[in-house]
């Protein structure tokens, strides 16, 4: 049975899950890799550890690691670890900080500076996501025996190696960068964020199955 998430994000939930169909049998292919590869660990009662990787880890990656947190939660999916990185570091862009709250998701921000540090939670007792921009292969993060979710081309294409990755899944999206500061900036956002959202909780759903 789902587990309760934060009453606004329940909600964004029940619409994404209703919208399973949506998603290409292409996509279905990757995004069986990454339920095998969380299945095989939850078999085996060991620790799943997730990293999703991009360029600037500054949306896609944390938008991608945050709904796997939230996702492993509903599903009731034990011991599951998410985090993300980049090539290089800058920071949670703001704007997919403000798209990720009105999915229903609550962000404070903890600490201040160039690269902030946000506090991010989906549901009440549970732990939440410390999300700031790093580098994929940070302290902060679990550097072995994880799967490297490569969530942009770019990261894909010039990061042929990811070390300590025991497996390797590229599982891109378009960036919603590219819309920054026109009219149509929030709403490719929210596409951005429903995307992720959809299909990281269909990958998850079907874990216990």
């Amino acid at each position: 049975m789902p587990q309760p998430l934060l009453p606004a994000l329940n909600s964004t939930v029940s619409q994404l899950t209703a919208e399973f169909d949506l998603i290409s049998p292409e996509r279905r292919q990757l995004l069986g890799e990454l339920t095998r590869f969380i299945k095989e660990k939850v078999l085996l009662h060991k620790r799943v550890y997730l990293n999703f990787i991009c360029t600037h880890n500054s949306r896609r990656s944390h938008l991608a690691q945050i709904w796997a947190q939230a996702a492993a939660h509903y599903y009731n999916i034990p011991n599951v670890m998410c985090y993300s990185g980049g090539t290089e570091a800058t920071a949670f862009n703001s704007r997919a900080v403000k798209a990720m709250q009105e999915a229903g998701f609550s962000i404070v921000m903890k600490e201040e500076g160039e690269n902030p540090v946000y506090e991010v939670r989906f549901a009440s007792g549970a732990e939440p996501v410390i999300s700031f921009s790093k580098k994929y292969d940070d302290p902060f993060n679990h550097n072995k025996d994880f799967a490297a979710i490569m969530t942009c081309s770019h990261a894909d294409e010039n990061c042929p190696l990811v070390l300590g990755a025991a497996t390797r899944i590229a599982l891109t999206y378009d960036d919603p960068k590219h819309f920054d500061g026109t009219p149509l900036e929030a709403v490719k956002y929210a596409e951005r964020v429903h995307e992720i959202g959809r299909e990281i909780l269909f990958a998850f759903s079907r874990v216990n199955t």
